[in-house]
């Protein structure tokens, strides 16, 4: 959650962002341990500029469930955790299933490459709160179940403290915002997990259907969406659907938080139209770093795949690059350079899926593993990483063991003259993605 900031070393809970030795051995000295704690908006300054004003007016019944849901389907709002599940199309079909219901919000951000959620919640919290308070009315849902990551530690705290000042201030009953804390599982992302893992059972996600729309959390009808859906909501009802709608790009619809980092000047969160350009987002973020040439990246974290430059110019979002074998997902986009090899990084990739399966299925378990195995060698075997990625893809119960051959498979598709191991400094300079 701190690859714009990277190399990061975390003392305690105290992160050095750019670390060295120098600032690690300063921090280690200092007796830092704690959570540096960003400046952020509180419940009094959010009011201020007319926060909780949308909330209050639903609640108020100056608007109706059934034009809310409609502002929120034409606006083109998607969840913008990964799967891109229209947000109002959600409230419809949550509600379509018999109370009592209940919501969570997933703040699990585990996707390596992204950080917009950390960003929004380091900074507005309440802009989020806002948003999953009119979702939990709209579905009618009784209790919210907010789960974040326990690498957050300043998230943890803040919101701990903006819950508190909710209650205090009489905007919600006491314990119907819970603070649930996350234990560092990469698969509890899945919503499913999550919902096991809020029940306080093992991490597994369940084989659907039933989809959590209809049994979720504590087997009832549950409403989850990820935190920077829930942060556009208070401004697309307040601004109208057009406003969000029309602000994309090249066909598509609404603003996204794109955690771009990698090679690039300048890496962070940059909010910009659905539907730009890997290329666009590059010149946003200060160009490519002194000395690196754009040679791939990733669109979408790391279960995404690995595009090359050549395809910098595909506008980005849900669908479009389907073609390519790859996808936005959480619009983490990393950026390499001719300094990176292809090989290296789809090793990396899947050996953090590796560590990261929750190992209830054999297809993601077994083929994890395998597949580290299979792309450590000196030659690659095209045929059977082929093999075990549609097996893995076909069988797998969730989208981790079905999305991690997407590194190895567009590496094998997009740069097949690159050695599979990474070669010698000098030489590596020559190779031209």
């Amino acid at each position: 959650g701190r690859c714009d900031t990277a190399p990061v070393c975390e003392v305690g809970h105290y992160f050095v962002d750019h670390a060295n030795p120098e600032s690690v051995e300063a921090a280690l000295n200092s007796g830092k341990h704690e959570p540096h704690i960003p400046k952020n908006k509180d419940r009094d300054a959010y009011r201020a500029e007319g926060g909780y004003k949308i909330l209050q007016e639903c609640r108020d019944g100056k608007r109706n469930v059934e034009d809310v849901i409609y502002e929120m389907s034409d606006a083109g709002l998607r969840g913008l955790g990964g799967a891109g599940f229209p947000a109002g199309k959600k409230w419809e079909l949550v509600r379509s299933f018999a109370s009592p219901r209940l919501m969570t919000i997933n703040g699990d951000e585990g996707e390596p490459g992204t950080f917009k959620d950390r960003y929004y919640l380091e900074r507005n919290p309440h802009q989020m709160f806002e948003g999953a308070l009119i979702g939990a009315w709209a579905v009618e849902a009784e209790r919210i179940y907010l789960y974040m990551r326990d690498e957050y530690p300043a998230v943890l705290h803040i919101l701990a403290q903006e819950i508190a000042a909710l209650e205090a201030a009489g905007l919600i009953e006491k314990g119907e915002i819970e603070l649930r804390r996350g234990a560092g599982a990469y698969i509890c992302g899945e919503e499913s997990a999550m919902i096991e893992s809020i029940e306080g059972k093992r991490g597994y996600p369940r084989n659907r259907p039933p989809y959590i729309a209809e049994v979720g959390l504590f087997g009832r009808p549950t409403l989850n969406h990820n935190v920077e859906t829930l942060y556009w909501v208070p401004e697309i009802l307040d601004k109208g659907a057009n406003w969000f709608a029309d602000h994309g790009m090249n066909g598509a619809k609404g603003f996204r938080s794109w955690s771009v980092s990698g090679r690039v000047k300048k890496p962070g969160v940059i909010v910009a139209p659905a539907g730009i350009t890997v290329d666009e987002l590059i010149e946003r973020a200060g160009g490519m770093e002194d000395g690196h040439k754009f040679k791939a990246y990733l669109p979408g974290g790391a279960s995404g795949g690995i595009l090359p430059a050549r395809h910098g110019d595909v506008p980005l979002d849900f669908g479009t690059l389907d073609k390519y074998g790859s996808f936005v997902g959480s619009h983490a986009v990393v950026i390499f350079s001719q300094q990176d090899h292809v090989a290296d990084v789809s090793i990396n990739l899947l050996e953090f899926f590796k560590n990261e399966s929750c190992g209830q299925c054999t297809p993601c378990r077994v083929g994890c593993d395998k597949a580290v195995a299979l792309l450590e060698k000196e030659k690659w075997d095209t045929e059977l990483l082929s093999e075990l990625a549609q097996t893995m893809r076909d069988a797998s119960i969730c989208g981790l063991g079905q999305a991690a051959p997407n590194a190895f498979v567009t590496a094998m598709e997009f740069f097949p003259d690159e050695p599979p191991r990474s070669v010698e400094p000098d030489d590596q300079q020559d190779i031209d993605g």
